[in-house]
């Protein structure tokens, strides 16, 4: 009976939170920081061109992703570098062309964020990503996700610049946040499921500052490697890293109560 019920049971389509899973997520968000300067700076497509090609590449991922039937990992991790190189653009036209600003872009980006996280809550009663095994589920999965990684994105440059820090104090900044998530995760109560978005988020804002520091001019503070070479080698080891590394379907974190 238990063997035919999950059988019946939607397939998990995303992978097991394990630290493969942070060492392919850090690496696509900074190539997602690298690749998006590329095609707006290196190529000089401009803000807004980029944010529709990338915008229009994560639609077409995500669709992919809800109508696949089992676990792609190369699926999966395609449509995580879309919504970060997506948030890259999309973040930098509303901060610098649209001259909102870092502070105000973050600011409005958290509302989103947050806003989505409560739709999703009120709409299927968790926002557990353990429960993501149907497509209304899957839609606000990526919406959170993308909301996320523009939110990193402007909260990296938020945290380089508007404070000082530059780009090597920003990304000790994030890696320090990461670390005391860590220690809660393995000495607290604290909530798995509020700790792995947590971790989630975060993780944007480190790839961010680390991809500038990658690849801005040295006056800005950057050691101004070439952002389509340093691209190039990011996605190599992400590719890397799929095929040599476990990448399976999954439970993720949970909360011993429901969230």
């Amino acid at each position: 009976m238990e063997d035919a019920q999950a059988r019946q049971q939607p397939a998990n389509k995303l992978p097991e939170v394990v630290l493969t899973f942070w060492i392919i997520k850090i690496a696509a968000t900074t190539l997602g920081e690298t690749g998006g300067d590329t095609v707006t700076m290196s190529m000089n497509l401009g803000y807004l061109t980029g944010t529709a090609i990338f915008a229009s590449l994560l639609v077409g991922l995500v669709w992919w992703q809800i109508s696949a039937k089992r676990f792609h990992p190369f699926l999966y991790w395609a449509t995580i570098i879309a919504s970060t190189t997506a948030g890259t653009t999309l973040a930098d036209f509303a901060d610098r062309s649209l001259g909102i600003g870092y502070t105000g872009g973050s600011a409005i980006l958290l509302i989103c964020l947050l806003g989505s996280l409560a739709l999703w809550h009120w709409s299927m009663g968790s926002v557990s990503v353990d429960t993501v095994r149907t497509p209304k589920a899957e839609i606000f999965y990526w919406a959170t996700i993308t909301f996320s990684q523009t939110l990193g994105t402007a909260l990296g440059d938020w945290i380089a610049d508007t404070s000082g820090l530059g780009y090597q104090g920003g990304a000790l900044v994030f890696a320090a946040a990461l670390l005391a998530l860590v220690a809660l995760y393995y000495w607290s109560s604290v909530s798995r499921v509020f700790l792995f978005w947590a971790a989630f988020i975060l993780t944007r804002p480190l790839g961010a500052t680390v991809g500038d520091l990658l690849d801005k001019p040295h006056d800005k503070g950057g050691l101004d490697f070439s952002r389509p070479l340093a691209s190039a080698v990011l996605a190599v080891f992400i590719v890397g890293c799929v095929l040599l590394l476990p990448q399976r379907a999954g439970d993720h974190p949970k909360s011993t109560s429901a969230t």
